[in-house]
Parts: C-alpha cells; sequence; structure tokens
C-alpha cells in the first residue's frame, strides 16, 4: 500500500514537472517572440486604412477606439512598413472617378506622414524601406487594390508609379477592364483583356509589382505566361483549408507562384484562414440572397447567429494564420511566404491577430512549430523585399 502511494505521488510530482517546464518554455518562446518582432523589419503588403479613414477620420498616430492599426498598436506588434492600400471600389470601373478617388486616398496618406515625421513615412523603394527602419520610422509604401484607376491608359500607370504606387492588384471584386475577378462569377475576359496583357509587360517596364490577390484563376495563370518579373499575391490565403474559395491560391498555383519567384502575402481575416467560419459565412450568403433577406436586419443577425452555434463556428486562433504559413513552406519552401493581413479590409479577425499589435504571437507559433530565426526573419520580410528588389532590378534594365 504504501509503495502504491509512493508511486502516485512520484507520478503526481513528475506531471506538476512538467506542466511547469512546458509553461517555462513557453514563457521563454513567447519573450524570445518579442525580442524576434524588434529586431527584425516587419512588413505587411495590405492594410486598409486610407478607406477606413475616408469613411470615419481618425488620428492613427495615436491610439484609436476602432480599426486594426494605429501607431502604438503596430509599435508594439513590430511592424516597421505597412502597405497603405489605395482600394478603389468596383462601382468606380463604371461611374468614373477613380482617378480622383486614388489621389485623393494618396494625398491622405503623405498628409498623415507629413504631419507626424517621427513616426511616419511614405516609401517608395526597398531602401527607403531599410532606411526607415534603421531611423525607427514606419514605411509606408503603396499599394493600388484595384486597377480601375489606370483607365486603360499606361499615362496613368506612370502617373500613380510617380505618386509612389509600388502593386497594383488588377482588379477587385468585379471584372474591369484588365481582367476578371475571383469574386465575379461573369468572366468578361476569360482571364486578361487585351489591354490587361499589355499592362502586365509595362509595370514589369515601370517597377510596379503585379498583385495576383483578387484575380480569377485563369487570370493567374495567363499573368505567370507574360511576366518577367516575380509576382505577388499581397493579401491571399490557401484553398486548402478553404475549399471551393477562389479568392485563395490552390496548391498548383502556389507551386507555380514559386517557379515565379514570387510570394504569397497570408491574409489573416477568419474568412481567408478558418474553412468552418469561411463555409458558415457561404451558406449564409446563399440563404439571405434565396430569401432575399439582408445580414443587417433583425432576422439575418438571428438567423447567423443561430447558424454560427449550430457549425460551432469560431473566428479560428493565430495557429490557423501559421498554418497557411507552414502549408506554403511544407509546399515550396521558405522563399514565398509573407505577411499581408488586410487589417482594416476584413471584418473578423482570429484569436490572437485582432490588430496589429499580434506579429509577435505569429512570430511565437512559428517558433513553437521549431522555425529558425533565418526563416522567421524571410517571412517577416526578407521574401517581400527580395521579390520587390527583383522588381525595381528588372524594370532598371529595360
Amino acid at each position: 500500500m504504501q509503495k502504491r502511494i509512493i508511486t502516485v505521488i512520484l507520478i503526481f510530482l513528475t506531471i506538476n514537472l512538467l506542466a511547469s517546464d512546458d509553461k517555462e518554455q513557453n514563457k521563454m518562446l513567447k519573450n524570445k517572440a518579442i525580442e524576434l518582432s524588434k529586431k527584425f523589419l516587419i512588413i505587411d503588403t495590405h492594410i486598409d486604412i486610407p478607406y477606413r479613414l475616408k469613411n470615419k477620420w481618425a488620428d492613427i498616430s495615436l491610439q484609436t477606439d476602432e480599426g486594426h492599426f494605429d501607431y502604438p498598436r503596430a509599435v508594439k506588434g513590430g511592424l516597421d512598413a505597412a502597405f497603405m492600400s489605395i482600394y478603389i471600389p468596383s462601382r468606380y470601373e463604371d461611374k468614373g472617378g477613380s482617378v480622383e478617388l486614388a489621389d485623393s486616398l494618396i494625398d491622405m496618406v503623405e498628409n498623415i506622414a507629413r504631419a507626424n515625421p517621427k513616426k511616419f513615412a511614405v516609401a517608395h523603394s526597398t531602401n527607403d524601406v531599410l532606411k526607415y527602419f534603421n531611423l525607427g520610422i514606419i514605411s509606408f509604401p503603396l499599394g493600388m487594390e484595384n486597377g480601375t484607376p489606370i483607365e486603360g491608359s499606361i499615362k496613368n500607370l506612370k502617373h500613380f508609379y510617380k505618386r509612389g504606387i509600388r502593386y497594383i492588384t488588377l482588379t477587385h471584386a468585379k471584372a474591369n477592364h484588365i481582367c476578371d475577378s475571383s469574386y465575379d462569377p461573369n468572366k468578361k475576359w476569360n482571364g486578361l483583356s487585351p489591354f490587361g496583357k499589355t499592362l502586365v509587360t509595362e509595370m514589369n517596364k515601370i517597377g510596379i509589382m503585379v498583385d495576383i490577390s483578387h484575380v480569377s484563376d485563369s487570370t493567374f495563370y495567363q499573368v505567370l505566361e507574360i511576366t518577367n518579373a516575380p509576382v505577388i499575391a499581397s493579401h491571399s490565403s490557401c484553398r486548402h483549408f478553404t475549399p471551393g474559395f477562389e479568392r485563395n491560391m490552390n496548391d498548383d498555383m502556389i507551386k507555380k507562384l514559386a517557379e515565379n519567384n514570387g510570394v504569397i502575402q497570408i491574409n489573416f481575416g477568419s474568412y481567408f484562414v478558418d474553412g468552418n467560419y469561411q463555409a458558415t459565412e457561404t451558406e449564409l450568403d446563399h440563404y439571405f440572397k434565396k430569401n432575399n433577406i439582408k445580414r443587417s436586419s433583425k432576422e439575418g443577425k438571428e438567423y447567423r447567429k443561430k447558424l454560427l452555434i449550430q457549425n460551432k463556428v469560431t473566428c479560428g486562433t493565430v495557429e490557423d494564420v501559421v498554418n497557411h504559413i507552414d502549408h506554403v513552406v511544407k509546399l515550396v519552401g521558405i522563399n514565398y511566404v509573407g505577411f499581408g493581413s488586410d487589417f482594416d479590409g476584413v471584418g473578423k479577425l482570429p484569436k490572437g491577430v485582432e490588430d496589429a499589435s499580434g506579429y509577435p504571437n505569429v512570430i511565437y507559433e512559428l517558433l513553437r512549430k521549431g522555425y529558425s530565426e533565418e526563416d522567421i526573419e524571410k517571412i517577416c520580410s526578407g521574401n517581400l523585399l527580395r521579390v520587390w528588389k527583383e522588381v525595381e532590378l528588372i524594370a532598371e534594365q529595360k
């Protein structure tokens, strides 16, 4: 009896010791993650601050009550370069005024940086990003989300390059004069339009990265046939986890992107990383459309709440985001993945990455999976910088 008691005590002590070791190990990894977030340059290729501020102004140099990005949260998260999305809604393709909207949003970003020179600076090159990183200033490179403001004119393309645009997402939610959209069932061009094919070549010449987030699958493959430079997916995730969701990239596309020497920047949004969440929201969309119900109505809200509970749907966790990164690495290697959070452009976000303070949590999960510091630095910024630098060099040779 006494031996049995001693054995039970020893087992109990061993379990507690192992639990204590796990806690200590986790604490060490969390501290390491914070340390690396300060040490490494972190680039996020898609943050929708400009359009958010157009609809409701806030001083992002200070802590804000809404949204996902501001200076204090970015500093806490170690974010050093935040591509400002110059987002143009799809309706501007037909209504006009897209050039004016794009210029006004660029003006806004420049004014924010001008008003806060010790905190923000607009960056036009990889050298700018590195310079401001060394000065402790957060960079604002510019990416245009939806190529509608090009309006079929290479003159407009050159205008926006001069204004600082360094990638263009070719389309958004609808087919435009450049190409088809992943969200639009109407495949107007079956890929790129004749002008779209010309545009890809001209973007290579001028030094603007081609962004294939939002485009249809056929558009993606046609872009890769034409481009002389690596391309990016500025805010996409892996279709492996969201079957049937064309907005994310399938495994073959990720392989082709790697062959092109490009990079996929993982979108943090719950709709992009959590298959259960995405499938349920898609089911809701179909139900509301079929029954002519508005999401924002009382009936719509009640039905959504019921279905989320029924399907045991959550917004996911930071581990879901890291699973997408890990999937890309296992598929094609460490050199082709990075961060494209879509902060302020998505509704729900997973636990641990609810705003720009969450990058250390991503790094922590990568450390837990055994990623080296060298690998983590590539994910944080090295891969994107490599692509951007190559695009710059190809343009210089033209």
